[in-house]
């Protein structure tokens, strides 16, 4: 039996992992020969889950991919493609062995040299990744099966990491195309998940098509978050971004798709008075909006100026300006989420208030001369489309210049991942929005991570958030680490890597035929039948 974990010791990434697993599978076949039409928040054209954050990206690697371990719907941690896990007495050496059946697409076996070729090259990227091989002496795959970590110190980081649900989802690939660097994007799509992508179809940020792995063997559990069975129910699942939400929702009532990813809270009365369709909250604990800096290059290199937006923003104008609805988001000062584990307001006070006053002295002392500041603005999705005007003018009342270049996400995704000056094609600054699977602690939350060259787009680089999150790795209660968590919060107001914009949260919109779609935090299609 795998020792459950708790939701607070799995949330304070730090409980020790001694876990024995031993299962057998048997593989649900599909209901019936049904075609799956969805629509979702943006064009996908970066196949690679690793390389970039992109949910989209992440979505497209649920189809494919198999990952693991997963969380089940309590926060506990449960085994996916792995079958038993056991740790030595000293808590130094952690054996994982795989279940048998698994197969990539191509017809290959699923080998121990896979799995631990596809965790380095998603450790070399993710910042819970980096954390968690930091605890990592070596890893090597001891048989066909058998994977083998040898720790530096006792951590629970090694099974929580690679449970981690959203980007970067530690996505399993076959060893010849996890050689690929992190730094590049892979060229092959052969994963070992209960869809196989259908290459011959793909049209780039305009349509994807999925079709269902015959050879897939899913687990025998019931399926649960992203534990247990994921069963392929629809031969196809098919892909195609409308941009025009009104004629998406149009399209949903006359039966022509099956179900919208997120619908935009104007557009939620048309979907109840349907009696077409239903609505669904895929994300319970909802989302953040974050507006990132890129430290590489002025203004932004010098914290006075990134110090100054954080008095200069408000999140009630971006909340208002994309979600409208006061019953859909939520103002919270905390870092890392409200309702969240490590919820706390600490140095929190007088931030986010535009305060005009303070954000003008601050740029006055961090020597801001007036000069252009590149703002990139996502136009295509319509969650994210108000943001960036929103940010435009509040940098503008204290003086800021902007430059604000308008592009679909797509290309934005591409130009972020870019250190050159904005002059030659880089960026100053732009906002995105990231759920609270990606936020629950400073181990996980991407932008926190302030490695320098490792860490994420915008790359800060500061040996005291570094520390500290060290510090919360190694901490063994959860006092202990919401302590931790207030001297980030405090740090963060000294160094800011980046400013959370609000909560909020969506709605999927669903035909009354369509059953079994999840609300693990993540849009997934496994499981879902079309009556």
């Amino acid at each position: 039996m795998l020792q459950s974990i708790s939701r607070r010791v799995l949330m304070g990434a730090a409980a020790a992992a001694a876990m024995a697993i031993g299962m057998t599978a048997t593989a649900p076949q599909a209901l019936a020969e049904t075609v799956l039409r969805v629509v979702p928040h943006s064009g996908l054209k970066i196949l690679d889950p690793i390389w970039t954050t992109a949910y989209i990206s992440r979505n497209h690697g649920y189809m494919i991919y198999d990952t693991l371990f997963g969380l089940d719907s309590e926060g506990n941690i449960q085994p996916q493609m792995v079958d038993t896990v056991t740790t030595s007495d000293d808590g130094l050496t952690v054996t994982m062995t795989l279940r048998d059946g698994l197969k990539w697409h191509d017809g290959a076996d699923v080998t121990a040299e896979d799995t631990v070729a596809s965790i380095q090259r998603w450790g070399s990227k993710d910042a819970m990744g980096q954390k968690m091989l930091s605890f990592v002496d070596s890893l090597e795959a001891t048989d066909a099966k058998t994977m083998t970590f040898k720790l530096n110190a006792p951590t629970g980081l090694v099974t929580l990491a690679l449970a981690k649900p959203s980007s970067n989802v530690p996505f399993m690939m076959p060893a010849r195309i996890a050689a690929t660097p992190g730094s590049e994007q892979i060229s092959e799509y052969i994963g070992s998940g209960p869809y196989v992508f259908n290459n011959e179809e793909w049209e780039p940020g305009t349509k994807v098509v999925y079709e269902k792995f015959d050879d897939y063997v899913p687990r025998s559990e019931a399926t649960d978050g992203f534990a247990g069975a994921k069963i392929a129910k629809v031969d196809r699942v098919e892909w195609t971004p409308i941009r025009d939400m009104q004629q998406a929702v149009n399209a949903l009532i006359a039966g022509e798709i099956d179900i919208i990813e997120s619908v935009p809270a104007d557009l939620l009365p048309l979907i109840k008075d349907s009696g077409e369709a239903y609505l669904k909250d895929p994300n319970p604990a909802g989302l953040q909006y974050t507006f990132r800096y890129n430290v590489l290059h002025p203004p932004f290199d010098n914290p006075k100026v990134r110090q100054a937006l954080l008095y200069a923003f408000n999140q009630e104008d971006f909340l208002d300006a994309t979600i409208g609805n006061p019953d859909l988001y939520r103002v919270c000062k905390a870092l890392f989420g409200c309702g969240q584990p490590f919820e706390t307001e600490a140095h929190m006070d007088g931030l986010l208030e535009s305060n005009f006053a303070k954000a003008r002295e601050l740029l006055a002392e961090g020597g801001y001369d007036g000069q252009s500041i590149l703002l990139m603005h996502s136009t295509n999705v319509p969650s994210l489309t108000n943001l960036a005007p929103v940010a435009k003018d509040l940098m503008e009342a204290i003086g800021m210049n902007i430059d604000m270049q308008s592009m679909d996400w797509s290309t934005l995704v591409a130009r972020r991942a870019k250190q050159d000056k904005p002059e030659d094609g880089g960026w100053n600054a732009f906002i995105t929005a990231w759920t609270a699977g990606d936020l629950f602690n400073p181990v996980a939350m991407a932008f926190l991570n302030s490695s320098c060259d490792k860490a994420l787009f915008g790359w800060p680089c500061d040996e005291e958030i570094e520390r500290l999150r060290d510090a919360f790795a190694r901490a063994t209660s959860f006092d202990e680490q919401l302590a931790i968590v207030e001297d980030i919060q405090k740090r963060w107001t000294e160094y800011p890597t980046h400013i959370h914009l609000g909560q909020w949260n969506t709605n999927s919109a669903l035909r009354n035929n369509i059953d079994g779609y999840l609300q693990p935090g993540v849009p997934v299609f496994w499981n879902i039948s079309k009556n």
